[in-house]
């Protein structure tokens, strides 16, 4: 095997077990973790279209990177001071802010693509 390939593996393993470190040490990766579960099954079962799983998924994908990039964010404030400072909690709180509004566009989107089919499911 090629250094690069040997590289690039060890790279996506470490990247691999870095987001199930997260999953285990986040409550709100859990979360996260259990609600892409739902969202999937749903939309299997309601045999959403091509499109629609473009935008769930895009909705599922924008909510984890900006959960992991999160979780990063409060790893390396508090690595770097023990202090309550107003800047560390300022990046903190920011870095939150872009999960929450991730998950009020993932929210958004699965109530517009699954919200339809799923009344029209349970309506009949």
């Amino acid at each position: 095997m090629s250094k690069w390939r040997s590289r690039e593996l060890r790279s996506f393993s470490e990247a691999s077990l870095a987001i199930a470190s997260a999953i285990r040490s986040e409550r709100h990766m859990r979360f996260h973790l259990v609600a892409t579960v739902v969202v999937v099954a749903v939309g299997l079962w309601l045999r959403v279209g091509r499109n629609d799983w473009l935008w769930l998924l895009g909705a599922i994908a924008a909510v984890w990177i900006a959960e992991l990039i999160n979780t990063a964010i409060e790893r390396t404030v508090d690595l770097v001071t023990l202090e309550i400072h107003p800047l560390a909690k300022a990046a903190k709180d920011t870095a939150a802010g872009a999960v929450l509004v991730a998950a009020l566009f993932a929210i958004a989107a699965g109530l517009i693509v699954l919200g339809p089919p799923f009344w029209s499911r349970l309506t009949g």
